[in-house]
């Protein structure tokens, strides 16, 4: 049986920064027609970022800028958290590390999670969150939610 990370609210469990979640019955279904193990994490949560919490986007860059410190993310109150979301990927690294998952699944435009599209403020751009930059950049294959679910 292979292990997966899989971020947490795509499982039901409520952990975005409303308090809610975002199950997702074909990612759920994906998990078991192929076998996987699915080991859930939330790296904002995993950053010490309650829940819930003030919605957060990137105000510079993308993860993959955040991680040469050349992009910064605030929440809707105009803090920095940037910190936050560099703790919780480097948190969510360490637990695919442990359970030696090569592969995660993660909430497409999530400024930690996101795959190939992220918020810019109120924009979507094309662009990766912070712990899909940081798992990606250690050879770990990144699926986006919306890979699956269509």
């Amino acid at each position: 049986m292979n292990t997966v990370l899989v971020s947490s609210c795509l499982l039901g469990i409520c952990s975005r920064y409303d308090g809610q979640h975002k199950a997702d019955q074909n990612i759920i279904n994906y998990i078991e027609e192929n076998d996987l193990l699915a080991i859930p994490v939330c790296p904002e949560q995993l950053g010490g970022m309650t829940t819930p919490r003030p919605k957060s986007w990137f105000i510079k860059g993308d993860g993959d800028k955040v991680l040469m410190n050349e992009g910064c993310l605030h929440n809707e109150r105009g803090e920095d958290v940037t910190i936050h979301f560099l703790s919780g990927a480097r948190e969510t690294l360490k637990i695919a590390k442990l359970c030696n998952a090569r592969t995660a699944i993660l909430q497409q435009r999530s400024p930690s999670c996101g795959y190939g599209n992220i918020y810019l403020k109120t924009d979507i751009i094309h662009g990766n969150g912070v712990t899909a930059a940081l798992l990606r950049s250690h050879g770990i294959a990144i699926i986006s939610s919306d890979e699956i679910s269509g």
